[in-house]
């Protein structure tokens, strides 16, 4: 295809996706428009465009959510389309219409599918009626929350509890008794409001060890749809995606071709015209029910187009048009697989709760195409020095491979991981990282439980076994002969005539064990030896100052992510992260006598656990306050967090107020006896 639909596009949208679709404008040769808030103006997407509008300051609700200022800068720049990415105004039917209104086209589906599919109590009627498989559920109007309480008692617990207007996570509970129903309801009504300005509740029957599959649809103005597949999003935390892949390894050839006929009955019963998605829940016998249809590109969309090879923003812009699909069904096949990592700012230590701040370093893996076989693809809208705000969904990057295999991708995911350069914010790169090795997701019997199942305390870093102490031993120790070898140079201490090359003994504290490690240089190589065994042969280019370490150790590339502390270097690999200190055999006896600092009791506190904005507090100083009692809300990135008492306390201090902005772990109340 080589005709140019459209002369300039407006993408009323930010952050990476604003980006993606720049990219494919273009690459289609289409002029393109970037729009941005005071937070943006020296966005990633501001300077990829061609031209930006401002339009207003950094609340969404006062920028990117303003139709009529997305309106006024296409006239102003004369776009003739506007795509809208995902989110903001993406599902909003009234700012199709009114485009059209304005001769603008919509590069997306019609008002009508937008309306029916966008809210999810009409979608779940149209489903019905249109022979897709649904869940039982209430699609009523909820009064409050006791007749919340009655209606999910009637349908049975464990209940899900959704914004009708809802996305991305936001207005969801799931409900396994009375109390939690009756606190669900009020949260996702108050979040559905805030985030939706629609705040409709639904409940419907949530099916235990359900894995969250989706068929991707495309569909043009001239009664022609196709479903391209499926991809499989089962790891979630707080029901929003973090990992995805294309095809799933759940889904046999029979059901995928149930679910993918019916996804396409339900786009053709609502006149559908766009890329869109319809999203399932899977039971372990392969029942599969309806969840939602998205009416919007989505954002784990690449992993579709690494497997199908088609490009679906190009076909949503030349669909917008008016063009035919130059597809039919049987041009869809699946070649390979992958997998899509979601890089946010969030630290998974502390319950993947946002982080903000600024990117000092951001360098991620080189893109390849079809490197003995594996593709690396890196969907971004950030650089080095790009601030995170508080603002904006914490998304970073979407990190994708695609090999032949699951296992082959799952490997070049592991190791571009290990190559992603992220510091300054907190960020979930040590739990993807951890992910990857993990022998449920590498099995593939996954849920969307995943998450709380193996990590039902929390995430914590990995725990190194022998064999891994033994390679950051030895990594280490290498680094650090490396390191005193061209500090010796320097010095003079050694001179370039010297022939010889030093052989060290060094003892590494790593995870409260000690190993010992010899090192015998000889030009270039290291003959290593471990605990008086050997090891043989070791390989590096490593230099000091270099923050990537490449260790080739047992005919195995070893990628570390390399930071120098006192004594030694902090390494990261597969998810696993340590302090490991090098010492001589003497210095190494000397260290063990010193004291260790202790971490300050903060018990008798309530810090804020990210930073955001107190929604609420809803106890006064004196209180005397009962384990589980809700103590405050706090709103950050859209969602709002509730904080409860972990044990019998009375309140003596409350230093802040509804209102306030709070840093993380700034003090929100203090405890007395």
């Amino acid at each position: 295809m080589t005709t140019k639909p459209f002369q300039k596009i407006l993408i009323a949208n930010r952050g990476e996706i604003a980006c993606r679709v720049i990219a494919s404008a273009q690459k289609m040769g289409i002029a393109t428009v970037a729009v941005y808030s005071d937070a943006d103006r020296n966005a990633e997407h501001v300077k990829m465009a061609d031209e930006a509008v401002h339009i207003g300051p950094p609340p969404a609700n006062q920028s990117y959510l303003l139709a009529d200022r997305i309106i006024a800068a296409c006239k102003e720049t004369g776009a003739q389309a506007v795509h809208p990415g995902y989110g903001f105004l993406s599902e909003r039917a009234s700012f199709c219409e009114a485009l059209e209104k304005e001769g603008i086209t919509f590069i997306g589906p019609k008002p009508k599918a937008i309306e029916a599919m966008g809210d999810k109590i009409t979608s779940k009627k149209i489903a019905a009626d249109a022979g897709v498989s649904t869940v039982p559920g209430f699609m009523g109007l909820i009064e409050d929350a006791d007749h919340a309480v009655k209606i999910s008692t009637e349908i049975g617990y464990p209940v899900m509890i959704k914004a009708s207007a809802g996305g991305g996570g936001k207005g969801m509970r799931i409900a396994w008794n009375d109390a939690e129903a009756r606190e669900g309801f009020d949260r996702s009504k108050s979040e559905a409001a805030s985030s939706f300005g629609d705040d409709r509740i639904f409940i419907e029957k949530f099916v235990e060890e359900p894995r969250h599959i989706e068929i991707q649809v495309l569909a043009d103005a001239h009664g022609n749809c196709l479903w391209l597949n499926e991809r499989e999003c089962s790891i979630q935390r707080r029901n929003q995606k973090v990992v995805e892949e294309a095809p799933s390894a759940f889904l046999d050839a029979d059901t995928r071709k149930a679910m993918g006929e019916q996804s396409v009955a339900l786009a053709k019963a609502v006149d559908y015209q766009s890329a869109g998605t319809v999203e399932f829940i899977v039971d372990k016998h392969r029942n599969f029910y309806f969840l939602e249809m998205n009416t919007r590109l989505q954002v784990e969309h690449p992993v579709t187009e690494l497997i199908t090879g088609i490009d679906l923003v190009e076909q949503m812009i030349r669909i917008a048009a008016g063009e035919k699909l130059a597809l039919t069904q049987d041009d869809v096949t699946i070649n390979g697989w992958a997998i899509e990592s979601r890089l946010y700012a969030e630290d998974p230590y502390r319950n993947f709760l946002p982080s903000i701040g600024r990117l000092t370093r951001y360098r991620p893996p080189a893109e390849i195409r079809n490197v003995d076989g594996v593709t690396l693809r890196n969907d971004t809208g950030v650089t080095e020095g790009s601030e995170i705000s508080m603002f904006y969904d914490p998304m970073i990057a979407k990190l994708c491979t695609h090999a032949p295999d699951r296992l082959a991708a799952i490997d070049a995911m592991a190791e571009a991981l290990d190559r992603f350069e992220l510091e300054g914010i907190g960020h979930n790169i040590p739990f993807l990282s951890a992910l990857m090795a993990h022998p449920r997701w590498r099995e593939g019997r996954i849920s969307t439980g995943f998450i709380a199942e193996e990590y039902p305390d929390g995430f914590s870093p990995t725990e190194p076994d022998d064999a891994a102490l033994g390679e950051f031993a030895i990594a280490a120790a290498l680094l650090s002969h490396i390191r005193s070898e061209r500090n010796a140079w320097i010095s003079g201490a050694r001179f370039p005539q010297a022939d010889r090359r030093a052989q060290e003994d060094k003892v590494v504290r790593l995870a409260g064990v000690e190993r010992r490690v010899s090192i015998d240089d000889t030009d270039g190589s290291f003959a290593v030896h471990l605990d008086g065994a050997s090891r043989g042969v070791v390989y590096t280019g490593w230099a000091p100052g270099d923050t990537l370490a490449e260790v080739e150790l047992d005919d195995r590339s070893l990628v570390f992510k390399v930071r120098a502390i006192a004594g030694g270097f902090n390494l990261s690999h597969h998810g696993v992260d340590l302090d490991v200190r090098v010492y001589s055999p003497r210095v190494a006896e000397l260290a063990a006598l010193m004291p260790e600092k202790e971490a300050p009791d903060t018990s008798n506190l309530l810090l804020c656990p990210m930073p955001g904005l107190v929604v609420s507090i809803a106890v006064n100083e004196g209180d005397t306050v009962e384990a589980g009692q809700t103590l405050a809300v706090i709103e950050a990135m859209k969602m709002e967090n509730v904080l409860k008492a972990e044990k019998r306390a009375v309140v003596s201090k409350i230093p802040v107020a509804a209102g306030d902005s709070l840093a993380v772990d700034e003090v929100i109340m203090e405890f007395g006896q």
